[in-house]
């Protein structure tokens, strides 16, 4: 009951934060939406309801801190696009692939982390998951280099039981189309 309880509270205090309204309406709108949403979710972003409170926070911090990480990386490959599609000689560079790789991440909620990662980053799309494989389409092969597993190593570091499996690197094997 713990868990879903600081479930509540994170949520409740992103809503107030992002909503800016303090009134009765919009305070009870926000109980009443913070309680569905756990009630239906609570389960989704710790992997299990064992652990112990203060390593929910601690995963909590590290994904906070993955989240600034990933919107630098964000920042990065807008530039690398910006550039792509600035260059005179952009035609010559997009050269699309598929890229294909297995992940060491095992829980479902980091490998959806992982693939929703991928895919906010320009120049790359996550095009199908099965167990294990990713495919993933680069634009060209800076794209594609850049997934090199230092996204998977950070998302394994913030949750413990994934640390394990993924302590050593993701191979990745690409084949052009």
């Amino acid at each position: 009951m713990g868990y879903r309880v600081f479930i509540f509270v994170l949520l409740l205090i992103t809503w107030v934060l992002l909503s800016g309204q303090f009134d009765a309406f919009h305070l009870i709108l926000g109980l009443i939406s913070c309680a569905l949403v756990t009630w239906m979710s609570s389960d989704l972003l710790f992997r299990t309801r064992e652990d112990p409170v203060m390593q929910r926070v601690q995963e909590g911090w590290k994904l906070v801190w993955y989240f600034l990480w990933m919107l630098w990386q964000i920042f990065l490959a807008n530039i690398a696009i910006l550039k792509l599609a600035l260059s005179p000689s952009a035609l010559q560079q997009v050269n699309p692939s598929i890229v294909h790789f297995k992940t060491k991440l095992k829980s479902d909620f980091a490998k959806f982390l992982l693939a929703n990662s991928i895919t906010l980053t320009p120049g790359t799309v996550t095009i199908k998951i099965r167990g294990d494989d990713f495919y993933v389409h680069a634009i060209n092969e800076e794209a594609a280099a850049g997934l090199d597993g230092e996204m998977e190593r950070r998302i394994a570091r913030i949750y413990r039981a994934e640390r394990a499996a993924s302590s050593s690197e993701s191979s990745g094997e690409e084949d052009s189309q």
